[in-house]
C-alpha cells in the first residue's frame, strides 16, 4: 500500500505546530454546545443512549435526516461510514476490478487516486490552472477507454476550492450517462460555498449512476464525529458497498451518530456560521495577500475551506513551507504533497486552510516570519 504522504506530513505536525494554518476542516464545538442546538427529545435520547453495537447502514433516525439533505434520495439509499475516507476505500474496492479504468481529477485529496491504484489502471486529468481551475470535459473524454468504469471528482475541490460550472457539470453526467460509467462524486464542502447560486447538484440526484460522498467532518465542523457515508440509488451497487464495510468498521459509532443527527437537525444554523467564519477569514486573507503581491499569487476560491496560493519568491515552494514550519511555527501543506502518480504536474504552491479561529494571531506570525526573512 502506498505512502500516505498528505495524512503522515499532517501527522508529524498538525498536534505540534503552534499556528495550523492548512487545517481542512472548520472549527469545531463542543459536545454541550452541540446539545444546545438539540431538542429536549434528542438530547435526551443522548444522554440515556445504549452503547451496543449500531446498525450496519447507519441509524435510521440519522438515514432519514441525511436523506432529506437530497432532492430525490430515499433514507434506504444512504449507507454510512466511519468518515469519508472509508467511504471512499469501500467504493473504489467496490466499483473497480484489476481489469478496468478509472479518471481521477488532478489536484486532488491523495486517497483519491493512491485508492485506485492499487486496484486498477487509472487515468489524471488536470483542472486547468488558468482557468478557475475548472475541468475540460473533452479531456476527460479524451481519456475514456473502453474499460473506464468510473469517473471520481472533487468539488467543491480540495486543495483549490472550486467549483465547477453548472454547463461542465452537466456535460459530465451526460459523458458518464453515454457510457454508463459511474460517477463518484466527493462533495465534502457543499453548503459552504461564497456565493450559493454556483452550488451544484449533487451526483445522487442528477444522475442514476452517481454516488454521493459526504461527510460531517467538513462543511458541518463535527470531524471527531468520524462520521460520513455515501448516497446511492443503485440499491444493487449500495449492499456491494455493505458488504465490503462489514470487513471494516462494520457499524458507526452509537454516540457519533446521536450526535450527527443532532447536528443535521440543527444544519442550517450550523452552515450558516460556518459560513460566517469563512467570510471573516477569507477578508483576513484578502488583506495579507495583499501586503505581498510580490510573494503570492492569490485568488479567493469558489468554496471549501481551503486555497491553493501561488508562491513566487526565492527558492522553492516546499522550502518556503518547511522554513516556516520549522522557524516560526506556522503550518502550510507545501507542493510535493500534491505530487501525483498520474501526471507530470508541478505546483509552487500551497494549501492554506481558512476554516478555524485564531486567524489573526497565525497569519501575525506569518507576516513577522515574512519580514524576517526580508521577503
Amino acid at each position: 500500500m502506498r505512502q500516505f504522504e498528505l495524512e503522515n506530513y499532517l501527522g508529524k505536525w498538525e498536534f505540534k505546530a503552534p499556528y495550523h494554518l492548512t487545517a481542512s476542516d472548520i472549527q469545531s464545538t463542543t459536545i454541550n454546545e452541540l446539545l444546545a442546538l438539540a431538542s429536549d427529545g434528542d438530547r435526551d435520547a443522548f444522554m440515556n443512549l445504549y452503547l451496543g453495537y449500531t446498525e450496519i447502514y447507519g441509524l435510521p433516525e440519522l438515514q432519514r435526516e441525511i436523506a432529506d439533505t437530497y432532492d430525490t434520495v430515499e433514507p434506504e439509499d444512504i449507507l454510512c461510514f466511519a468518515g469519508a475516507e472509508e467511504g471512499i476505500y469501500v467504493a473504489m474496492h467496490t466499483l473497480l476490478d484489476k481489469g478496468d479504468h478509472a479518471i481521477v481529477v488532478v489536484p486532488n485529496y491523495q486517497a483519491a487516486e493512491t485508492i485506485p491504484l492499487d486496484i486498477c489502471q487509472v487515468s489524471g486529468v488536470v483542472l486547468e490552472e488558468d482557468d478557475n481551475w475548472q475541468l475540460d470535459i473533452d479531456r476527460v473524454r479524451a481519456a475514456l477507454r473502453p474499460t473506464t468504469k468510473v469517473i471520481s471528482v472533487n468539488f467543491p475541490n480540495n486543495p483549490t476550492g472550486a467549483i465547477l460550472e453548472r454547463r461542465r457539470f452537466e456535460a459530465l453526467v451526460e459523458l458518464c450517462r453515454e457510457r454508463g460509467i459511474y460517477l463518484f462524486s466527493d462533495e465534502v464542502y457543499r453548503g459552504v460555498e461564497m456565493d450559493p447560486s454556483v452550488r451544484l447538484p449533487q451526483a445522487v440526484d442528477a444522475y442514476e449512476k452517481g454516488l454521493s460522498l459526504n461527510v460531517m467532518s467538513k462543511a458541518y465542523g463535527l470531524a471527531g464525529l468520524r462520521l460520513g457515508w455515501i448516497a446511492c440509488k443503485d440499491r444493487e451497487q449500495l449492499q456491494l458497498l455493505e458488504r465490503t464495510k462489514l470487513y471494516l468498521s462494520l457499524c458507526n459509532s452509537a454516540p457519533s451518530e446521536q450526535l450527527a443527527l443532532i447536528a443535521l437537525r440543527a444544519r442550517d444554523t450550523i452552515l450558516e456560521r460556518n459560513r460566517n467564519l469563512l467570510r471573516g477569514n477569507l477578508e483576513k486573507l484578502d488583506s495579507f495577500f495583499g501586503e505581498f503581491p510580490h510573494l503570492f499569487d492569490w485568488k479567493r476560491p469558489d468554496g471549501s475551506a481551503v486555497a491553493f496560493p501561488a508562491y513566487r519568491g526565492p527558492g522553492s515552494t516546499d522550502t518556503f513551507c518547511e522554513e516556516l514550519i520549522d522557524e516560526s511555527g506556522v503550518l502550510l501543506l507545501p507542493p510535493r504533497i500534491y505530487w501525483s502518480e498520474l501526471m507530470d504536474v508541478q505546483w509552487e504552491r500551497f494549501r492554506i486552510g481558512f476554516g478555524r479561529k485564531g486567524m489573526d494571531e497565525a497569519l501575525d506570525v506569518f507576516r513577522n516570519h515574512l519580514k524576517r526573512k526580508g521577503y
